[in-house]
């Protein structure tokens, strides 16, 4: 959930541009939220003083969060034509009325905001017009690179444009430099192999594949499917595409001169109209995501779509780190149906967006920064990137987390913690922190079950109602006869027997020993103390 803020100016009279606004997903650890996004407290209370939002490029984690924050800030965000276009899809697709105003911008092409003056450079990534911004204020620059790496052939875009680079470190009558740059893969040594390969291998299975051969990737990467689509015209197939994201990715980038000499896909529709040997199937769902084609295909429940023992599924694709253990729930489901599932264990079907260790140093020597921040990862890969730069002499590199502040210019610190920083879930339709989520209750709840118990009593402690009992999600079973609803049943009468019929009418004293009753006996029963709500109403 990519957001950063730069500032310029004294304390009083600071600006800011926000660089990307992206969203996290919440995973088993947050039952019912969705989306996890940076919470924005520190730009609201300085919102005056907020010029803009700059979108490098639009995966989720860089934008997937400006449809649900920015329109409270009223102010532009500037992107590039595909940028603006999966927008504006995103917002049709969610009904979304708030409406965000956007600025195209184009690579190559400076252009200002308040006191800064920000252009967008052309880097390859898995998804189309990814850009690094160069930042400019009359005191130092900022290489800001969101998602890039050196890939000399690319597929459907242009190479990340290394002659710029060159010549950003080669002015030397201009300001000094930050770099703030990806770590994502800054403990892997190398370079990242070039889209064009993943083509070649991809092609030489689709060609050598005796039936169908389905294929899911990341939907936003409209390279790889462009490579897909060739792969299948050379192999005399059609492609048939199952999934709404990628008919929405697809649609636009067509609509913007992207897939020129691309073949229409089919719609899902045709599939079975076609010869096994004669298709290719595109289809959604290489993170495990339960609605998704892919994993109704493998559990038998498409409704337009089926595969037979000796066809072929290529996962395109990697796990997002969280996500393996349902990836891997759809290829064994695939095995054991007789398909033959192919993935990174057997050849390059898939690469990184995101630079190693070799094309960080190359960028260091183009660009010659004076101070190196390293963003966008995990702590061991800000940890490395950092020790990297250090090695290879960049003369301050600053280490930060969430929260901190850094001054670049003129003399680099960082104030560890000094800006609030957070998280906001999106729960359903609602926007909420953590403390308002509810979630801590509802982790207890998946635990510990549930059990409710209501009766009323009147002053002299007849109960003249209930005890109504209703238990949810835990065993039914039997342990010497009884069932944990017997046991329940057992511990009220019990306690309400025990305790003096003038005692009864105090509502408070019944209510705790009934919890505690209740609780105590059934953790005899099954090992496990569950929730317990106890409701005693004085009529």
């Amino acid at each position: 959930m990519n957001m950063g803020a730069y500032g310029f100016g004294p304390a009083n009279r600071r600006k800011w541009i926000v660089v990307d606004c992206g969203v996290s997903f919440g995973g088993p650890d947050l039952p019912g939220i969705e989306l996890i996004m940076a919470n924005p407290e520190f730009l609201e209370e300085n919102a005056d003083d907020v010029l803009a939002l700059i979108l490098t490029h639009s995966h989720e984690d860089h934008y997937g969060a400006v449809l649900d924050l920015w329109p409270g800030f009223e102010k532009p965000v500037y992107a590039t034509a595909f940028t603006a276009a999966m927008l504006a899809a995103k917002r049709a697709a969610d009904a979304i009325v708030d409406e965000v105003p956007v600025r195209l911008m184009q690579t190559g092409k400076p252009f200002e905001v308040g006191p800064f003056t920000i252009e967008p450079i052309n880097v390859a990534h898995s998804i189309p017009e990814s850009c690094a911004l160069l930042i400019t204020t009359p005191v130092g620059r900022v290489l800001h690179t969101g998602d890039w790496k050196l890939d000399p052939s690319p597929v459907g875009s242009p190479p990340t444009d290394i002659e710029r680079l060159k010549r950003i470190g080669a002015d030397e009558g201009a300001p000094p430099l930050a770099l703030i740059c990806d770590s994502t893969n800054a403990l892997k040594d190398g370079e990242s192999p070039s889209e064009s390969i993943v083509g070649d291998t991809l092609a030489a299975l689709i060609a050598a594949a005796p039936y169908r051969v389905a294929l899911t990737t990341f939907a936003s990467n409209v390279g790889r499917v462009i490579s897909i689509a060739r792969a299948a015209e050379k192999a005399g197939r059609q492609v048939v595409v199952s999934g709404r994201a990628l008919h929405r990715i697809t649609g636009i980038a067509r609509e913007l001169g992207m897939m020129e000499g691309i073949a229409p896909f089919l719609d899902q529709d045709m599939y079975k109209s076609l010869p096994r040997d004669k298709v290719v199937l595109l289809c959604t769902g290489s993170q495990g995501e339960a609605r998704a084609a892919i994993a109704r295909i493998a559990r038998g429940e498409h409704p337009a779509i089926d595969l037979n023992a000796g066809d072929q599924v290529i996962f395109s694709s990697w796990a997002i780190p969280g996500n393996e253990r349902e990836v891997i729930d759809i290829q064994n489901r695939l095995i054991d149906r007789g398909v033959d599932v192919i993935t990174q264990a057997d050849g390059l079907v898939h690469t990184t967006g995101h630079p190693r260790r070799e094309e960080l140093k190359r960028l260091y020597d183009w660009v010659k920064p004076t101070v190196l921040v390293p963003v966008h990862g995990e702590a061991a890969h800000l940890q490395a990137h950092a020790k990297l730069g250090r090695d290879h002499g960049v003369p301050n590199v600053l280490e930060i987390r969430n929260g901190d502040l850094v001054r670049l210019f003129p003399e680099p610190m960082s104030f560890p913690g000094e800006v609030r920083s957070g998280e906001l879930y999106l729960d359903g339709l609602v926007l909420c922190t953590p403390e308002e989520s509810g979630v801590k209750g509802r982790r207890r709840l998946s635990f510990g079950g549930h059990i409710v118990v209501s009766l009323a009593v009147t002053g002299n402690g007849q109960v003249v109602s209930g005890p109504e009992v209703v238990i949810e999600g835990l065993p039914e079973v039997e342990d010497d006869d009884e069932t944990i609803g017997e046991v329940v049943d057992k511990t009220i009468k019990g306690v309400l027997r025990s305790v003096p019929a003038k005692r009864r009418g105090d509502v408070e004293m019944l209510n705790s020993a009934l919890h505690r009753a209740i609780r105590a006996e059934v953790n005899s029963f099954w090992g496990r103390k569950p929730n317990v709500t106890v409701f005693v109403h004085r009529v």
